[in-house]
């Protein structure tokens, strides 16, 4: 039995179910026969030649059932119709989406290898559609697909080969699977077009670096022209990178990570460290324990920008004699090149200061240049003191507070008196005072006066707590803080006469300054106990500060003849021991506009953890003095290279 497009094995197979089943209605039958109508015009690849004889082929089956199924088999005439005209596509499944995704990927790669290849992708999935394998894919027992691939299964009973069509159809699913397969690994289209071998390098690949600071990233993108090893290098010049990166589990050995902001939390050109999430979850900045991971001024952080829990500290005093002009530069008097590194804290007191307090702050902002902020500038008269800090470290100060103390007899005259300035840097509060006492050689007793008067009028602090009450004394404003620094132009002298100095620094410049200490009437008086009680001082090396010729290197030489003196004084106390160390104890003889030389000291003072339960300065400072001086050190860059130039493309001619 032949049969052309597959009509009779589908109503043979329907008139099969209603006979087993006894119950089927007309109604199935008909949508039977139109599904299959359906299924047999959705593949593009079916042709028809004549109209099925539906009649003849039901005779004909009707005639091998069996008799008692015969009763309960209705006929009903169908008139046959002329099958739809079949489309070239139909749905496809998802995994068919796929494959056509991923084949037209593949052949628009390989099209621009092959110069013969002129088709397009989609062309060429029809061209492939179209072959053997594939026209077999996906078949079921009613399509009409599986009735092609075996002539002999449609000559036969349906009835009697129910069991053997089922593993005939299970064979063919098992041989459209392994050939979808095999398509895909692209067994299918191995005769069909040529296609080119890929092209592969001449030579391998260099390895990409993942480092942003890799030699390979550097010279591609021009990034740094030097080409210098930051890594090496910042190893080799900062003494606090290796410390203040405390997390170090970020520091592996050999480990690159593919994350860039990764790559720069583990950094080692940086002395942040990075900051955890949990940590920025947790953190409050109004409240905090001493050792709290989330305090502001706690341990953690102290640690991460002073590891070793030092910090350095600058103290300078000058008495300018009220002198207008102001030195041309002032980096051998802040910037001494004797250590090697710049401190954190610059505080420098200023006696008898020049008329315009506001340039000697501008003037001191283009010294230290953008590193530092004027974090707090007071002034009572003519006494200046100006606290300059790092930038990266405001945030860890309290609010600034000042007082002042008049010593005159009459208060309105202020150009002898006190001026301080207090406030807490993480745990540990600071007080710095600046003074003027008395002058005159032998009124000893009038600056013990004014020292007395100074620690009992001082009124520090006023809002931010003491952080141990139980140590402070009303009587004594430098027993309420931890540190204390007291500079400035104290006028004790010298209790020997003019020829007598004169021969002791003439003879023996080196060893004659310890013989005059001799003759120091504040080291005498300290050491009885009368003025500056728990106050120290480091040993002086340097000539007096007191008296010169404006100008010149020589002590005063007019008709009064004063005699040299250590008038200006840096002293230090501290509520506990050894928490202040003297680095260096010094003049500056370069600056010579005043009779006095100005004199500093450096130090190194240890800072503790403290608690968040108090005022925060939150980051203030001169922000108009810092951008002042920042473009005034850029002018002056400017002008320096000018000149520079000039003297580069000048010459000399010479007549002989």
């Amino acid at each position: 039995m032949s049969s052309l497009n597959g009509f009779s094995q589908h109503s043979g197979t329907c008139i099969t179910q209603r006979a087993e089943g006894g119950a089927v209605q007309d109604l199935q039958a008909k949508k039977a026969g139109k599904a299959a109508k359906k299924e047999a015009s959705s593949n593009g690849a079916l042709t028809f030649e004549s109209p099925p004889r539906v009649d003849a082929l039901l005779n004909e089956t009707l005639k091998l059932l069996p008799d008692e199924l015969k009763a309960n088999v209705k006929i009903k005439s169908i008139t046959p119709r002329p099958p739809r005209k079949p489309r070239l596509e139909r749905a496809a499944s998802l995994d068919e989406k796929n494959w056509k995704r991923w084949r037209r990927f593949r052949t628009s790669q390989e099209s621009l290898t092959d110069p013969n290849e002129t088709s397009s992708s989609n062309g060429s999935l029809q061209e492939a559609a179209l072959t053997s394998p594939i026209r077999g894919r996906g078949t079921t027992c009613c399509e009409p697909s599986s009735l092609h691939s075996s002539p002999d299964a449609s000559e036969e009973s349906p009835v009697g080969k129910s069991k053997g069509s089922t593993s005939d159809l299970g064979k063919r699913a098992s041989e459209i699977s392994s050939a979808f397969g095999g398509l895909l690994r692209g067994k299918a289209f191995a005769g069909s077009k040529p296609r080119l071998s890929q092209i592969m390098p001449a030579r391998p690949l260099p390895p990409m670096e993942l480092n942003v600071a890799s030699h390979t990233l550097r010279t591609a993108n021009k990034i740094d022209p030097d080409l210098m090893d930051y890594r090496h290098y910042s190893q080799n010049k900062f003494g606090r990178v290796s410390n203040s990166l405390s997390d170090t589990r970020l520091h592996g050995n050999g480990i690159v990570y593919d994350n860039c902001s990764t790559d720069s939390m583990k950094s080692t050109f940086s002395l942040l460290t990075p900051i955890r999430s949990k940590d920025v979850r947790s953190r409050s900045y109004l409240e905090g324990s001493l050792l709290a991971s989330g305090a502001l001024l706690g341990a953690e952080e102290l640690s991460r920008y002073f590891p070793d829990r030092n910090i350095g500290i600058f103290v300078a005093t000058w008495n300018m004699q009220g002198q207008k002009e102001l030195p041309e530069n002032l980096d051998d008097f802040l910037l001494p090149t004797d250590p090697d590194y710049a401190q954190d804290m610059y505080v420098i007191g200023v006696q008898e200061g020049c008329p315009d307090r506001r340039e000697w702050e501008i003037r001191l902002q283009e010294t230290l240049g953008p590193h530092y902020v004027m974090l707090y500038s007071a002034a009572h008269g003519v006494l200046y003191m100006s606290v300059f800090i790092r930038r990266d470290l405001i945030w860890f100060c309290s609010e600034v507070e000042y007082a002042t103390v008049t010593t005159r007899i009459v208060s309105q005259i202020k150009t002898k008196g006190a001026l301080g300035i207090c406030f807490t840097f993480f745990g540990t509060s600071f007080l710095f005072i600046t003074s003027h006492f008395t002058s005159g050689d032998s009124k000893v007793n009038e600056r013990k006066l004014d020292y007395n008067k100074t620690i009992q009028a001082l009124t520090l602090p006023k809002v931010v707590p003491d952080t141990n009450p139980y140590r402070s004394s009303s009587g004594d404003v430098t027993t309420r803080f931890d540190e204390v620094f007291w500079f400035g132009d104290f006028n004790f002298r010298l209790n020997k006469d003019r020829e007598t100095v004169d021969s002791i620094l003439n003879q023996n410049p080196e060893t004659g300054v310890s013989k005059l200490l001799a003759y120091d009437q504040l080291t005498s008086e300290m050491g009885r106990g009368s003025i500056f009680k728990g106050f120290q001082e480091a040993d002086i090396h340097f000539r007096p500060s007191y008296k010169f010729d404006i100008g010149k290197d020589s002590y005063d030489t007019t008709s009064k003849q004063r005699t040299p003196s250590y008038t200006d004084r840096v002293v230090f106390r501290s509520r506990y021991r050894d928490d202040i160390q003297a680095v260096k104890y010094s003049s500056c003889p370069v600056i010579k506009t005043s009779d006095h030389r100005p004199v500093f000291a450096l130090f190194r003072v240890k800072v503790r953890p403290g608690r968040d339960n108090i005022p925060l300065a939150a980051g203030q400072f001169d922000r108009e003095l810092y951008l002042i001086g920042i473009k005034r050190r850029i002018t002056r860059e400017l002008q320096n290279r000018r000149q520079q130039k000039d003297q580069k493309s000048s010459s000399i001619c010479s007549i002989s």
